[in-house]
């Protein structure tokens, strides 16, 4: 990502979940019960090989599939937020589930789908 601190601020205002590791180059987000939902590394830190060329468009092939508890608070909170919805609560044809697509502050689409 672009901006580590940034990003974890969006995450965890949109999903509720926390820091566990904070930084400006990499951040461990955690869920409630203390798991891992998602790591956040800047562009070119940490010399992995994927995340060296900023330049390539971010978030091309990539969709960020999280279930959550609860799929109406987590829109309610995009909304609250003003966040860019994609696409609104709808079936999915290919899980079944009730879902809706955002994009982050780095353009990478972020679909939520119910547990």
């Amino acid at each position: 990502v672009n901006d580590v601190q940034k990003s974890s601020e969006w995450y965890q205002a949109l999903l509720g979940c926390t820091s566990g590791h904070g930084g400006d180059t990499f951040e461990i987000l955690l869920d409630n019960s203390r798991e891992i939902l998602l790591y956040l590394h800047r562009w070119g830190d940490h010399e992995h090989p994927t995340l060296t060329a900023p330049c390539h468009k971010p978030g091309n092939g990539l969709i960020l599939y999280i279930t959550v508890d609860s799929l109406q608070d987590t829109w309610q909170k995009a909304e609250q937020l003003g966040l860019s919805i994609a696409a609104p609560i709808a079936k999915s044809a290919n899980s079944g589930k009730m879902e809706f697509a955002l994009r982050d502050l780095d353009n990478y689409y972020v679909l939520l789908a119910q547990k």
